[in-house]
């Protein structure tokens, strides 16, 4: 992934609500979501949600298609994949195993306040 990429994918996630958007799409996976199952899990008004979808459409961290008289937004795991092997590519210079994800739980305890 080039810089230019990288950048303009964290820049789209810097924002509450376009993290929160995502988060929720990448738990939905390949299937997706309509933007009114997005606006109302995450109590959005439609044009604030219409905003950020296209904000991450345009740093290619989402894609959408049509589903009958339907548009479904769904992540595009394949950039969000390379986005974190971009971040972690020479982490702790060629000692990957301190690398690894702490569990959820563990991360969450540690992460509390921070």
């Amino acid at each position: 992934m080039k810089l230019s990429k990288a950048t303009a994918g964290l820049a789209a996630l810097a924002q509450q609500d376009r993290l929160a958007i995502y988060r929720l799409l990448v738990k939905a996976g390949p299937d997706g979501m309509t933007p009114g199952l997005i606006a109302q899990s995450l109590k959005l008004p439609a044009p604030t949600l219409s905003f950020h979808l296209a904000k991450l459409a345009a740093a290619g961290l989402v894609w959408s298609r049509r589903n009958g008289r339907h548009v479904v937004y769904a992540p595009d795991l394949a950039v969000m994949n390379a986005l974190v092997a971009f971040l972690t590519e020479e982490c702790c210079s060629g000692n990957p195993d301190l690398c690894r994800p702490v569990s959820r739980r563990a991360s969450r305890k540690e992460t509390v306040d921070a």
